[in-house]
């Protein structure tokens, strides 16, 4: 069956792999590891945003997130990375604590900008182009809902579901799926990449 993935990264992230030790995480072993073997893993669509390297602690957060990109795009074949962006805009927010002269506060939000857009735009571009027979859409964002009902609806493709990490999927997604899958402590541990990515210069950075 030609499958196609679709990994919401910051998804991902907070919810499996934050805090922990498996951030250098061999995407293509991973679903290999989740998947029935009838699924034939064409492609991984990873959707993502740079993080800013205008500050010192940043800079060293972009450079392990670069390391990872360029190991992902280095070892995993089958992996495609899709950028969207960061916004960051000053706004006023309430303060918890106000007093008689002060009720609000100017501060900074960064928020990141496409990634969803981006992965539910090319679930169904993909599918017009009958590029799949099934989608698997790893998120736990209801967001997606709509573009998985059109899957549905349009193309009658299969859809799977994987949840990161050990929250309740969202019923907006799993209405549309025709299976579920959860993203486990113990197939993160067993699908590392190596320290050093074989024939390149990339190494898992120190801090991960």
């Amino acid at each position: 069956m030609r499958t196609h993935i679709y990994v919401d990264g910051f998804n991902l992230y907070y919810g499996s792999l934050k805090g922990t030790p498996y951030k250098w995480l061999d995407l293509s072993c991973l679903f290999r590891e989740i998947l029935h073997p009838r699924h034939l893993i064409q492609k991984i669509k990873f959707f993502t945003a740079p993080l800013s390297s205008s500050r010192s602690n940043n800079r060293r957060v972009s450079e392990e997130q670069n390391a990872y990109l360029r190991a992902l795009r280095s070892h995993c074949k089958e992996v495609e990375v899709i950028m969207g962006s960061f916004v960051t805009h000053s706004i006023k927010m309430p303060l918890v604590n106000p007093s008689d002269s002060q009720e609000f506060a100017e501060v900074l939000k960064t928020e990141e900008k496409g990634s969803d857009v981006n992965l539910a735009v090319h679930l169904l571009n993909d599918a017009w182009l009958n590029s799949y027979d099934c989608a698997v859409v790893v998120t736990n964002d209801s967001d997606i809902s709509e573009s998985m009902r059109l899957v549905k609806k349009q193309h009658s493709k299969k859809l799977g579901l994987v949840t990161p990490g050990n929250r309740y999927p969202s019923q907006h997604l799993v209405r549309y799926a025709d299976f579920q899958r959860h993203i486990r402590k113990g197939a993160l541990k067993r699908c590392q990449f190596p320290i050093l990515i074989p024939e390149t210069n990339i190494t898992k950075p120190k801090r991960w």
